[in-house]
């Protein structure tokens, strides 16, 4: 016989405030405007080498920057070469990655007002150092296979 006694299971979501669905949305509007400014660079209709270039770094040391290629990157996966851009700078493109994850749970947040426990989680338990420190590990990967390639093609 079953009994009818409420569950103890932890749920995945629960309800989002409308503070956090507005920063949701505001996320995912940022986030979605990034990648259109990246698309319409990478179709040619907007220069971000007006804004971008040059690389004062690469003039005078004649050796690529820590974040070299992130933005041709970040180009060439805004326009669906998601292959293209690890290799142009796999960086570059884990950071694209994360931001589409992140566009992607602020849209079901803001939409559909669910908001994920494990957000909460990973802001409680992980600290700011420790996402920084992480960014910066990814960042000197990154520079790694850059500084890799470039004496390579001078070597």
């Amino acid at each position: 016989m079953q009994t009818d006694q409420p569950s103890d299971k932890p749920r995945i979501f629960h309800r989002a405030s409308l503070r956090q669905r507005l920063w949701a949305g505001l996320v995912c509007v940022a986030v979605a405007a990034l990648f259109a400014v990246l698309w319409l660079a990478a179709d040619g209709k907007i220069d971000l080498s007006r804004w971008l270039d040059p690389c004062g770094f690469k003039q005078r040391y004649n050796l690529p920057c820590p974040t070299c290629g992130i933005t041709t990157s970040a180009v060439a996966f805004a326009s669906g070469k998601i292959f293209e851009s690890f290799y142009i700078q796999p960086a570059g493109a884990l950071f694209c990655c994360i931001l589409v994850l992140i566009a992607f749970f602020a849209f079901l947040t803001a939409v559909f007002g669910i908001y994920f426990r494990f957000i909460e989680r990973f802001f409680a338990e992980v600290k700011v150092r420790y996402i920084i420190l992480a960014v910066i590990v990814i960042i000197a990967a990154g520079l790694a296979v850059t500084l890799a390639r470039a004496l390579a093609a001078n070597g």
